[in-house]
């Protein structure tokens, strides 16, 4: 593909699941929140909020509250990336939570792809008990946690993972 080199970051990043113990620091942390609020957002409504963790306790218990995913824990840092309801339903009504939560995914991307091009290492964790991770965190009831998103400089190099051919995913004017 003659463009994939403009595109390096988004064809190199895979998912990190082990971290270097290393702290990352916090204006490094700020950069990939800026890039985070950098997605698209409904009415430039920027629906999401954000909650660094890297108190070890908590962390440890973010990783429970995921299913028992403990590297979690292991990571420096954990974001956790909230859909925040009202901002976006005060202009779009019932439709706007739908926008909330685009907001908020689109945001978790820019996440990935940012600590990703600072040297970085991320997951995505879709995989929580969100009732848990609330009352961890304090999330109030209008807001939504979509992912919880350890970083840190990666203990590990996996291999990326075959995608499906474009043209099996891609319909043309109709599905």
């Amino acid at each position: 593909m003659p463009y994939e080199h403009r595109l390096e970051a988004i064809f190199t990043r895979v998912s990190i699941r082990r971290f270097k113990p290393d702290p990352v620091p916090e204006d490094v942390i700020k950069v990939i929140l800026e890039a985070g609020n950098a997605a698209p957002s409904a009415g430039n409504l920027q629906a999401r909020d954000f909650i660094v963790v890297r108190d070890e306790n908590t962390k440890l218990k973010l990783a429970k509250a995921a299913l028992k995913q403990m590297f979690i824990a292991e990571a420096p840092v954990v974001i956790v990336v909230c859909a925040n309801y009202p901002r976006s339903m005060r202009v779009y009504g019932e439709r706007g939570r739908l926008y909330a939560e685009q907001d908020a995914t689109a945001a978790i991307e820019n996440i990935l792809l940012a600590a990703h091009m600072l040297g970085l290492g991320a997951v995505w964790v879709g995989a929580f008990d969100e009732v848990e991770v609330m009352e961890i965190l304090g999330i109030p009831d209008y807001a939504r946690p979509m992912a919880i998103v350890p970083i840190g400089y990666p203990a590990e190099k996996p291999k990326r993972r075959e995608r499906y051919p474009i043209e099996y995913l891609t319909h043309w004017e109709k599905w």
